[in-house]
């Protein structure tokens, strides 16, 4: 089996998000250009003594994808959007590459399936450019849509030096010092309402290209963008990177969040798993809490899991890129009914190939209607 990473193709996208990408319009403009997420390359295999069999039905051959579009959208057992309170209601950004698509193919036979299953459901947004002239606007526009419409956005900063540890998802800020002050912008747009921060995907689990010094110096600086981030809006929770239960053990993974600050309540509301990857939900939440257990810290310190495409577990054969045979997971909540658990959440927007379906990045019709019906 491959472990599969976390994180964004800075082209596309990675997990089921959207990227407020810039298109060189100046700060000014307040409304984000919208992309893919990024997509991480697989890492090897670690195995981990929380490892379990998958349990549930066994993932659908490949020529089960080919059946005819056009079914009515099944319901899911999970949480349907609407159903929450406002107060604990997340947020579903306007601007996004479904629904450019949902737009622009009102005849699909595929999009009723889509557009109820996917485009309706709330996502990340994604900025994974390193823009510092216009970040604090484009996060505004973002946070400042959510407390309008009264829900909580999510949002993920997407920019450390060396992410990806040049991979396909290569880029970011040009060094540490770069990365600070872009850091303090994007904390600018937070507003003062409640909003989700997913911090820099990868760039804890997947440090392992880095040499001891540099792994030092990129801790302290994610220790330190926790810090201005709930500065800037006491109401922000921020998540640091737990990786996935098929990485690191979780005693290994909890050493490296403490040397980032995950431990502090200063700078940290707990850690995130799954992003971009298949596993199940009962096999990340054991992994987070256990993640938790060796972290130590606050009692508050939670966890959220990404579960956009969950639904059937990962592919035996290990496959990373766009696998056939996957489903939607949980819908994304705020309210979970488990200890620790704050969220699941659609961190990788569904739909957004991983390279294989279509271009790194891009919203692709074919795999979107697969995973949902």
């Amino acid at each position: 089996m491959v472990a599969l990473a976390s994180a964004v193709v800075a082209a596309g996208t990675v997990t089921g998000m959207m990227s407020a990408l810039d298109d060189g319009r100046g700060g000014d403009e307040a409304r984000p250009d919208v992309s893919g997420t990024p997509f991480l390359q697989p890492l090897p295999y670690l195995p981990t003594p929380l490892s379990s069999a998958t349990s549930g039905s066994p993932s659908p051959s490949a020529s089960a994808s080919k059946a005819k579009p056009g079914p009515e959208p099944s319901k899911s057992a999970a949480t349907e959007p609407g159903t929450e309170p406002v107060s604990v209601r997340l947020y579903r950004h306007g601007d996004s590459q479904v629904l450019d698509w949902v737009r622009a193919n009102p005849d699909d036979p595929r999009r009723q399936v889509i557009e109820s299953r996917i485009a309706d459901r709330p996502a990340a947004v994604w900025f994974a450019d390193y823009t510092p002239s216009n970040i604090t606007a484009r996060v505004r526009a973002v946070t400042s849509a959510g407390a309008a419409k009264g829900g909580v956005p999510v949002v993920v900063p997407y920019a450390v030096p060396d992410r990806d540890c040049g991979g396909a998802s290569q880029g970011g800020a040009p060094d540490l010092g770069a990365y600070d002050g872009w850091i303090e912008k994007f904390a600018a747009g937070l507003g003062s309402r409640e909003v989700v921060v997913i911090l820099e995907p990868d760039a804890i689990a997947q440090s392992d290209c880095l040499s001891e010094g540099e792994r030092t110096a990129r801790f302290a600086a994610l220790a330190r963008a926790g810090r201005v981030l709930k500065a800037a809006n006491p109401k922000a929770r921020v998540y640091f990177d737990a990786g996935h239960s098929d990485w690191n053990p979780p005693g290994k993974q909890a050493g490296l969040l403490r040397r980032a600050g995950a431990a502090s309540a200063a700078s940290s509301d707990g850690i995130f798993s799954n992003v971009s990857n298949f596993n199940r939900t009962d096999e990340e939440v054991a992994y987070v809490r256990r993640t938790l257990e060796a972290l130590g810290g606050p009692a508050g310190l939670g966890a959220v899991i990404d579960t956009s495409r969950n639904g059937n577990g990962p592919p035996a054969d290990g496959e990373w890129c766009d696998p056939a045979g996957r489903t939607l997971g949980q819908a994304p909540t705020l309210r979970t009914g488990e200890a620790r658990i704050d969220a699941y959440l659609w961190v990788k927007l569904p739909g957004e190939s991983d390279g294989c379906r279509g271009r790194p990045g891009t919203f692709t019709p074919d795999y979107a209607y697969d995973l949902a019906r």
